[in-house]
């Protein structure tokens, strides 16, 4: 695809490293010179200097012919009469927008706004909601490493360590069933001292394997217990940073959940105070020892860094964990820091930019795939495809799984059927319109299981 990224900040070069890994051919605008050169340097990309919403800049990135234009600067109305310019002048056929405000995102006003009669974009990104999201699962399943939503939520793939002296560790995968004759679920892949490992029936798990493995919603709770020893529903949450994520966290949270936010600016304090109903408010900054003790951190369940500056969470993070919060979630930006805190004191290490290229990832991708999620920073992927197609078309349709030669590394985990979970076994036939969720384990793979699900002429 001929795509082009208006915007080279933290999202814009996520986004940008990931497509031009899949040879896809990637333009990036953006003022700052500095940053295009810093991508130039490491991507195989174009890079163009200007204001991505003037139509002769647009024009030099090769918006004439272009398949997309993902717009995704820190300014939403930049973002948006980008999309505006592509489509007037241009007719580019899919516009994303990054929109952060509220003031556009309001329920009210959203549908009216932005369609192809007034504000032409077609798919609408808000970061903060997206990590806020990604954020508020992990907080509702204790001990998750990772929990991401498929087929609107009837299914979850979860990732978590194994520990010893569960059941299943030291046991063979083929094992599974018998743990749990009552829920049905499909280990997905393992990573092992971050290799990955292809699970097959007789892989044994191993303490301190990182396993993904895939469920109904409904049975999450009891195949996590088979890998570790289940965790306690959280109570107290301690929320540093009270800034865009921190506060909608909050928001959704604080009927629930007992919770703290700290926010340095007296200002902003006083905003929360105003908005938040139940949620304590705190004006300090979090990495001022007698504040966390004052608010009895050794009782927290989790404590989230959670401001817009990645040492704040860090130092912060390790102190609250040092202090006694019983468990540690941090924000981080930069990829480098995150690889080094994630599974230390930091028990979990969030990366904003990897939960909104992962909402992104599902419009770039061919076929009716309905939604993509990036997965140890964006080397792995989960995909949910909608199988087109016939016996004849198809090279999936009317076969057992067991029959079907699945590109290297990718595991056809589940599939949703009529609303209803069906986990992949090698005897399970697929039939049209089943959304299936497909692990791949190295990314470079992902062409090849679009092509494995892709419908011959004759469908047409």
């Amino acid at each position: 695809m001929k795509i082009v990224i208006v915007g080279a900040g933290q999202v814009g070069a996520t986004l940008a490293e990931n497509l031009a890994r899949e040879y896809n051919d990637i333009t990036v605008i953006d003022i700052n010179e500095n940053a295009l050169r810093a991508l130039q340097d490491r991507l195989d990309i174009r890079t163009v200097i200007g204001t991505g919403s003037y139509p002769d800049v647009l024009v030099q990135a090769g918006i004439e012919d272009a398949d997309m234009l993902v717009a995704v600067t820190n300014s939403d109305e930049i973002n948006i009469t980008a999309c505006q310019v592509a489509y007037s002048l241009f007719h580019t056929p899919t516009k994303i927008a990054r929109v952060r405000a509220r003031n556009y995102t309001d329920p009210k006003y959203k549908n009216l706004l932005f369609n192809d009669k007034h504000m032409p974009v077609d798919v609408m990104i808000t970061p903060e909601q997206v990590v806020t999201d990604y954020i508020r699962k992990l907080v509702e399943q204790p001990g998750a490493l990772q929990v991401l939503d498929f087929a609107d939520g009837v299914i979850q793939l979860v990732g978590l360590r194994a520990v010893k002296d569960s059941p299943l560790v030291g046991q063979e995968l083929r094992t599974l069933k018998e743990h749990m004759p009552n829920a049905d679920a499909r280990v997905a892949a393992i990573y092992r001292k971050d290799r990955a490992l292809f699970p097959v029936g007789d892989t044994v798990i191993e303490d301190g394997d990182e396993v993904f493995f895939i469920a109904a919603k409904k049975n999450i709770r009891k195949v996590m217990s088979e890998l570790r020893r289940l965790e306690k529903p959280y109570h107290r949450l301690v929320i540093a940073g009270g800034g865009n994520i921190g506060f909608r966290l909050t928001q959704a949270l604080e009927d629930e959940y007992n919770i703290k936010i700290i926010e340095y600016s007296p200002e902003r304090a006083d905003y929360l105070s105003e908005k938040l109903n139940r949620a304590v408010v705190l004006n300090g900054s979090a990495t001022d020892q007698e504040l966390l003790l004052d608010e009895n951190i050794d009782k927290t369940d989790v404590f989230l860094a959670l401001t817009n500056d990645d040492e704040v969470n860090i130092m912060a993070s390790l102190l609250a964990k040092r202090l006694g919060a019983k468990k540690v979630m941090t924000l981080i930006s930069n990829p480098v820091y995150a690889d080094l805190m994630q599974g230390g004191e930091i028990d979990i290490a969030i990366s904003p930019q990897q939960a909104t290229t992962s909402s992104l990832l599902a419009h770039v991708r061919k076929g009716d795939t309905v939604s993509v999620h990036s997965l140890r920073r964006g080397a792995a992927e989960a995909l949910e495809i909608v199988v087109h197609g016939d016996e004849k078309s198809s090279k999936v349709v009317g076969r057992a799984i067991g029959d079907i030669k699945s590109p290297p590394g990718a595991t056809l985990a589940a599939l949703v059927r009529d609303g209803e979970v069906i986990i992949a076994h090698h005897d399970i036939v697929i039939q049209a319109e089943d959304h299936v969720i497909v692990f791949v384990v190295d990314k470079e793979n992902t062409k090849a299981v679009e092509k494995l699900f892709a419908v011959g002429f004759s469908f047409f």
